[in-house]
């Protein structure tokens, strides 16, 4: 048996496999295609994770382009995080080109161009899906690991939801949060600490201090009603393709915080309200996360901790969640160690660190008797990657260079018109497109405010009421009363008047 053979065995035997699974290409061996050598990754592994990195102009992009197309194809929903804002074309068919054709002979595969059902999701004020939440629905630890409070500033944080619940006080968005905050030290500083105890106004004054922070990066257009039911990510079309979710991030590259507040949210949303799935053979939902480092980039240590955490829980509820970066090294290693497919474009070598950060790549894969990893790494051409993934078994697959297939789509963005028809027709636009403000703390509290001045204006009017008609009925008092020596006087002015009336009649008689 040649080389070529061998090589051929150890590939497909790795690679097939009883149940669902997604065809990526074809594997190489010393540079060159192996034509039907096809490399697969089964449907039910994909909820254990992954990783696609390489270096920019790699094709990293259009990898996960592939992943996503050919899941929506299977019958599962995908959400992806578009940063760059070039995804929007998986909507449009691929117009094909004779590169294309050239490299899907060499794997072995057809090439059928196809579009895809996408909805278009935004987190801001861009054409799409507006997708928000409330601050109630964040509960007081995962708000206070987003503006990366102390543990006093957590206890206070804790207090204000408390009370609103206390209350029916809705805490809707981050003017509501505002407004308990500030009442807190000021108007009804003696109801809190009556209740709950003493609240530091230092400590109030640094939580909105983060408060503002967090709404200058845009958080304040995400906060808000109408809340976002992570169900409507989980779409089957009429013809029974997933629904691929793409949401447009291209304005908040450089708001790392409002980022990871949103995705903290959406997956702690997702693990609190998808059921168990166990060992059901398919993924219920994909999320891929381009540019995934700006997730941790300026995330807190408190914050890390909790995103790991859904990392290693969320799996069992038949999600899956893809991390794209450009090294490996950008994703924290307690994220790193929860993968299960890696799917490396070539890295560069041009100073001592890119060398050692490829080195320490080489030995995050399964050795392999074909390939020197370290070489392959800085070898591969664009459109070509290593791929280690998981058996139905869960054991690490036979290591594959491989020729990635193209997608079937558009490898480019829809023009203007195109997202303006793809939301003029969406569902999901007319349920969460209009914006709600309806009676919440800021305005209960504003008119609890309101009347406890009132209350206090008329009390205060009484009381000067009260103090006037006692000064009234004390001048009253004073012209009634007499003392000792006005009575005297009195009496004797008194007396002399008689006297002088009788005499006066007298005088009148002896005349």
């Amino acid at each position: 048996m040649s080389k070529t053979e061998e090589f051929i065995s150890h590939i497909t035997k790795g690679n097939t496999f009883k149940g669902e699974y997604l065809t990526m290409g074809a594997a190489m061996l010393e540079g060159k295609t192996i034509t039907n050598a096809f490399v697969n990754i089964p449907l039910k592994t994909l909820n254990r994770h992954g990783l696609i990195a390489g270096a920019t102009g790699t094709g990293k992009t259009k990898t996960l382009q592939v992943i996503a197309e050919n899941l929506s194809e299977q019958g599962i929903p995908v959400l992806l995080m578009d940063m760059k804002g070039d995804l929007s074309g998986i909507a449009k068919a691929s117009t094909g080109h004779a590169k294309i054709d050239e490299r899907h002979e060499k794997i072995g595969l057809p090439f059928t161009p196809k579009g895809f059902p996408v909805e278009i999701l935004t987190l801001s004020e861009q054409n799409g899906v507006r997708m928000r939440a409330t601050v109630s629905e964040f509960g007081p630890v995962l708000f206070s690991r987003i503006i990366n409070a102390t543990p006093a500033q957590s206890g206070i944080i804790s207090v204000i939801f408390k009370y609103c619940d206390d209350n029916d006080l809705p805490l809707l968005d981050l003017k509501d949060f505002k407004k308990v905050l500030h009442y807190a030290t000021n108007d009804g500083k003696k109801e809190i600490e009556e209740h709950y105890g003493r609240v530091s106004t230092a400590s109030t004054g640094s939580i909105l201090r983060k408060v503002i922070e967090l709404e200058q990066q845009g958080a304040d257009i995400f906060f808000g009603e109408t809340s976002f039911e992570v169900q409507d990510l989980c779409r089957i079309e009429e013809n029974g393709k997933g629904m691929i979710n793409i949401i447009r991030l291209t304005d908040i590259q450089d708001r790392p915080k409002l980022f990871s507040t949103f995705m903290l949210s959406l997956l702690a949303e997702i693990y609190a309200t998808f059921p168990e799935q166990g060992d059901s053979g398919r993924p219920e939902l994909v999320i891929f996360i381009d540019e995934a480092h700006l997730i941790f980039k300026e995330a807190s240590a408190a914050l890390h901790s909790q995103i790991e955490s859904i990392v290693k829980l969320i799996r069992s509820k038949g999600v899956g969640l893809y991390l794209v970066t450009q090294n490996p090294t950008d994703i924290p290693e307690g994220v790193l160690s929860q993968l299960g497919l890696k799917v490396q474009h070539a890295l560069r070598a041009f100073t001592a660190k890119d060398r050692k950060a490829i080195k320490l790549t080489a030995e995050n894969y399964p050795d392999s008797p074909y390939y020197d990893t370290k070489e392959v790494l800085t070898s591969l051409g664009i459109g070509e990657a290593l791929i280690s993934a998981l058996d139905e078994k869960g054991r690490p697959t036979p290591l594959a260079a491989t020729m990635l297939r193209a997608p079937m789509s558009r490898m480019d963005i829809l023009s203007k018109k195109e997202l303006e028809e793809i939301t003029s027709s969406s569902t999901l636009a007319k349920k969460y497109n209009q914006e709600i403000d309806r009676e919440s703390a800021y305005e209960l509290l504003n008119e609890k405010i309101k009347k406890a001045n009132q209350e206090e204006a008329k009390a205060k009017a009484q009381e000067e009421r009260k103090k006037a008609e006692k000064t009234t009925s004390k001048r009253r008092s004073s012209r009634t009363t007499q003392s000792p020596t006005q009575k005297a006087v009195i009496k004797v002015l008194t007396s002399a008047t008689v006297i002088r009336s009788v005499l006066g009649i007298l005088g009148k008689m002896i005349k």
